[in-house]
């Protein structure tokens, strides 16, 4: 039997942005690139999520970049377009992948379903495997996982809190 292969260890930056919602904590690599966005009240789960992924972590403080925090900002004033500026990254399974890259294709000011996600990815009938992943994406925001809601329109999970989901679809002009 092949052995799994194991997960080495990362070290990543840790940067806080006040937000209107709450403090956002900024997870970024050593090239600047974002790997976790997640908020400050939620932060045990953000480890989680890290540890998962890329096995034992050493977050330190670290500024992130000005653009990044620029262009997050820009989209908490208003700036809805300023998300397509972050560069991110992820590790995880190839089909989290698949359903984090769709859900940045996914126009501010719009939602999907969860089974509309699923047919668009190729995989009408992965419903909650696409559920599954989008409760494990550790990029909130950028990787708009609020934009997916319930088949019958309702808001449904988000790891942040439906209240800030409400406010982020909201701020987004999709009245929830």
């Amino acid at each position: 039997m092949a052995a799994r292969p194991t997960k080495t260890s990362a070290s990543f930056g840790l940067d806080r942005l006040t937000t209107p919602i709450g403090i956002a904590l900024l997870v970024t690599d050593a090239a600047g690139v974002l790997r976790a966005l997640d908020w400050e009240d939620y932060e045990h789960r953000m480890r989680g999520l890290l540890r998962l992924h890329y096995g034992a972590v050493d977050l330190s403080d670290h500024a992130a970049p000005a653009g990044m925090r620029t262009a997050l900002s820009g989209y908490f004033e208003g700036e809805l377009g300023q998300l397509s500026k972050i560069a991110w990254r992820t590790a995880g399974t190839p089909f989290q992948q698949k359903v984090w890259t769709a859900l940045a294709q996914i126009p501010a000011g719009t939602t999907l379903s969860y089974g509309a996600l699923a047919a668009k990815i190729g995989t009408p009938k992965a419903i909650r495997a696409v559920g599954h992943a989008n409760g494990s994406n550790p990029i909130s925001v950028v990787l708009p996982c609020h934009r997916l809601i319930g088949a019958d329109g309702s808001l449904v999970k988000y790891g942040g809190g439906l209240a800030r989901k409400r406010w982020l679809l909201r701020h987004e002009g999709v009245e929830a």
